[in-house]
């Protein structure tokens, strides 16, 4: 039977399923099946530019007039843009991907949404995270490829979530995940106090209670599991020295962390991260430009760290957002909810370039940019040709894989 996503749940820094009887031991994953690509070490890291990243000011169609007449004041000037060709270039606050880029580390997917777009950041979340854009789904796509991947399971950190709450990508119905906000806020609060642990165990098992509740027990091995994880992760991942200084922002902080874990073979497949909000209705150069240079520097900082260790070519790193925003820009410098927008691959087995087709801000949904590539696409070419399983048994449904990655 199937765990609900409802049985997850969240303690002071640690989140976790029902299932509570693995081992803290460093596990390789599983090897990929017969004729998929794919090695047992590699890592993905799936980044989400959460709130509805502004596509059209991150990959500048600098080339094309109608984005200047649209948007009047929000418009990057074409002195400014970082230039991939005469048509497409960067946001001037992203120099430090810019450089990933000329390494041929990045690759651009243009247009990429779904079918009948939901403009709910809600819904449009759930969809992205869920790949199941024409139904409610209670397991996330990371968490189905975790289920699907037999990965050892005396190993707490197959998945990892780099976020105080465990986001519905990573829920399975398999393999727990662990919700890691940071090293430090990994485990429970009474675990640092004996007599509250004793006083709690106390509780859990007195049989004098007047109601008899099979959660009690799980509650009890979650208490249990999330003091043992927060000995062990420190000793698993205590000996990876960082090569250089990170920004130190969130996601910087965040990233650090995600380097430490991949570059420490504990056996993780998949750790997931957030940055944000990019819901920029008002005052958007200003944010949008803070936030993109934030993630650049950042990323630039975990892929200097990670080529320091010999891991830059076993880590790939996706972008999403829920959405794009509007061509037009709206009355109060900003811009309002949209559909298609551009992600990234960075590193990794990448096939730096851009991919997909450019928009067409004259043929639109709406006044929306219309989507020319499935995400679900994307997320089948990262099954198969990075993780090395069959997308067919995470998606419903067969997708063209893209050509971004070796």
């Amino acid at each position: 039977m199937k765990r609900s996503r409802f049985l997850i749940g969240t303690i002071s820094g640690l989140a976790v399923g029902a299932n509570t009887d693995h081992v803290f031991a460093r596990a390789l994953a599983a090897a990929p099946l017969p004729g998929l690509p794919g090695a047992a070490n590699r890592v993905l890291v799936v980044l989400n530019l959460q709130g509805g990243n502004d596509g059209l000011n991150c990959v500048v169609p600098h080339g094309d007039p109608h984005y200047y007449q649209l948007r009047p004041s929000l418009a990057i000037s074409q002195s400014d843009v970082l230039g991939i060709d005469a048509q497409l270039g960067f946001n001037p606050h992203m120099s430090a991907l810019k450089t990933l880029y000329d390494r041929g580390m990045v690759a651009v997917v243009q247009g990429v949404g779904y079918p009948n777009p939901d403009h709910s950041h809600f819904r449009s979340t759930e969809i992205w995270q869920t790949a199941a854009p024409d139904r409610y789904e209670h397991t996330g796509w990371i968490g189905r490829y975790l289920d699907d991947a037999n990965l050892p399971q005396s190993n707490l950190f197959n998945g990892v979530s780099l976020e105080p709450i465990l986001p519905e990508v990573m829920v399975g119905t398999k393999v727990d995940v662990p919700a890691i906000a940071s090293e430090a806020a990994y485990g429970l609060r009474i675990d640092r106090n004996p007599v509250q642990r004793q006083a709690y165990a106390r509780l859990v098992n007195d049989n004098r209670l007047p109601f008899a509740s099979p959660y009690l027990a799980h509650v009890m091995e979650i208490e249990d599991r999330s003091q043992r994880g927060s000995e062990e992760l420190p000793r698993l991942i205590g000996g990876y020295r960082p090569a250089g200084a990170y920004p130190a922002t969130p996601l910087g902080r965040s990233l650090a962390l995600a380097a430490q874990i991949a570059g420490s073979n504990i056996g993780t497949r998949v750790i997931y991260e957030q940055h944000g909000s990019f819901d920029t209705h008002v005052n958007q150069l200003a944010v949008q430009n803070r936030l993109l240079a934030e993630f650049s520097d950042a990323m630039k900082a975990f892929y200097d760290d990670l080529a320091a260790h010999g891991n830059d070519g076993r880590v790939l790193t996706m972008t999403f957002s829920e959405f794009g925003r509007r061509i037009a820009e709206n009355g109060s410098s900003g811009t309002d909810h949209g559909e298609a927008s551009p992600l990234f691959l960075i590193g990794g087995g990448t096939k730096g370039g851009v991919y997909g087709t450019a928009p067409d801000l004259t043929q639109t949904n709406m006044g929306n940019v219309r989507f020319t590539v499935d995400f679900r696409s994307v997320y089948a070419t990262i099954l198969e040709r990075w993780l090395g399983r069959p997308a067919s048994h995470v998606l419903d449904g067969t997708f063209d894989q893209i050509a971004a990655l070796a």
